[in-house]
């Protein structure tokens, strides 16, 4: 069940708060949605889970109004309505409907993400907190800012409006080495320093998944998306 995974889930993460010698809120986990149903979230929501990530713009959209409509139906509280994060990647013609309908974004792989994104979120809404994505490991086939790049692009795009620079992302090179999962996770850490040291009130690190989120959270994540095992395996994957 769905509530009994999310206890083993944050009993994990507890686990390795308490190893890392920090608080046990330090860490938020983020529930990787895509591809489950919007009665799998509410089944989620309902276990006291507050945070989704979806991968895919328009089963996203769609989930997020679905999950709205059973929320109504079922009276669930303002407090415990979902929070909405893209986490896969964005193309600029996405954008307008991104901006409008989620809370966060995780993937902001280059500028001109970051200036669309800007643009289409309406300015009376909250600012859309977002995050850069980093290619930790140099993986050519994979998105984001390189570690060099990623400094300046934090500081232009710290200055647009509708957004708030909220941290760094990063999907590193799958291994089961613990100690090679904390050397990359920790690499990502030092770039988020340095960009602190900037002046820039980062707060956020969204780093490591079902198979490596204990390690992430050793070397200082803040967020932690899981998704296999909170909704079990998905299909065709």
């Amino acid at each position: 069940m769905i509530s009994q995974a999310l206890q083993h889930v944050n009993a994990r993460i507890a686990q390795a708060c308490a190893q890392a010698q920090r608080p046990g809120n330090a860490v938020t986990l983020l529930a990787v949605s895509k591809t489950f149903s919007a009665e799998a979230v509410i089944s989620a929501i309902e276990a006291g889970q507050r945070d989704f990530g979806e991968n895919y713009v328009q089963e996203g959209i769609e989930k997020i109004a679905q999950v709205a409509s059973c929320c109504a139906r079922r009276a669930i509280s303002a407090n415990a309505l979902p929070i909405w994060h893209f986490i896969g990647p964005l193309q600029s013609n996405k954008a307008r409907q991104v901006a409008q309908y989620f809370n966060w974004v995780h993937s902001i792989d280059r500028l001109k993400i970051a200036y669309r994104l800007s643009a289409y979120r309406p300015v009376h809404w909250p600012a859309l907190n977002v995050c850069l994505q980093v290619n930790i490991s140099q993986e050519a086939t994979k998105s984001g800012f390189s570690a060099n790049d990623v400094i300046v692009a934090a500081q232009e795009i710290s200055q647009l409006p509708g957004l708030r620079l909220r941290g760094l992302m990063c999907i590193p090179q799958p291994t089961q080495k613990e100690a090679e999962q904390r050397y990359t996770f920790a690499q990502l850490r030092r770039i988020f320093e340095l960009i602190r040291g900037k002046g820039l009130a980062l707060d956020t690190l969204s780093m490591g998944m079902s198979n490596d989120f204990e390690a992430a959270i050793l070397e200082g994540a803040t967020i932690v998306r899981v998704g296999s095992a909170i909704f079990g395996k998905r299909e065709g994957f």
